[in-house]
């Protein structure tokens, strides 16, 4: 079976580095309003929906 980009992680943004770790591109910001700034270029950008984990940490996402 071939890999697909469906349901994967396509991004994450962070105003703390420490926070995550693995194979996603990862953004470190310096704020919560860039952090909303490039979620939203990035989603259109990436075919994606933003979820936000918590203050400071969202993810972008593919659902198929």
């Amino acid at each position: 079976m071939g890999t697909t980009i469906e349901k994967s992680v396509l991004a994450v943004l962070t105003v703390n580095r420490e926070d995550v770790e693995g194979g996603a591109p990862i953004f470190v910001v310096k704020d919560e309003d860039e952090l909303q700034r490039y979620a939203v270029l990035l989603e259109n950008i990436l075919d994606g929906m933003v979820h936000t984990l918590k203050p400071g940490l969202a993810i972008i996402v593919r659902h198929g």
